[in-house]
């Protein structure tokens, strides 16, 4: 449903997602169907998702189920310092299907999307400067696709 905060769960329906790296710990993957609109007045709904991340122990003691809709939002943090210092590209802010990493004078932009149980928390952006790489590698993708349609394919 638009703008609700929905748990999901694996294939199994489990809401818990367990660590494979360490059983004692988890997370429980939340989502949210949001329009936004960026710094530049670009409006966009998406459906983003995020993790809540903890103990297993804790995770269980909040209750929630599969399906469960969740008070609050969904909010996007975008940052010039990573989130992740042991991996900072998992952060990486990605332009579209170009796979180019948007920059701020060559500087990498850090992107994340956190669960707020309250839902007063706003989105925060940064606005890239690598938009001529973004275009040239957007054209070169767009061309990919045409010339690939345009292929035949008959025996």
């Amino acid at each position: 449903m638009f703008n609700q905060v929905i748990v999901t769960g694996n294939d199994a329906g489990e809401a818990i997602i367990v660590s494979k790296e360490n059983p004692k710990f988890g997370h429980i993957r939340v989502e949210q169907k949001r329009t936004i609109m960026n710094n530049k007045g670009w409006l966009n709904t998406k459906v983003l998702s995020a993790l809540v991340h903890g103990s297993v122990e804790e995770l269980k003691s909040l209750d929630w189920v599969a399906g469960q809709v969740l008070p609050g939002k969904i909010v996007i943090k975008e940052s010039l310092t990573p989130f992740n210092m042991k991996d900072p590209s998992n952060d990486y802010k990605i332009a579209g299907r170009t796979n180019v990493v948007c920059t701020v004078e060559g500087q990498p932009i850090y992107r994340k999307t956190f669960y707020n149980m309250g839902g007063n928390e706003l989105d925060e952006f940064v606005s890239h400067d690598n938009v001529d790489e973004i275009r040239r590698t957007n054209q070169a993708v767009s061309a990919n696709v045409s010339e690939e349609d345009t292929l035949d394919f008959t025996l």
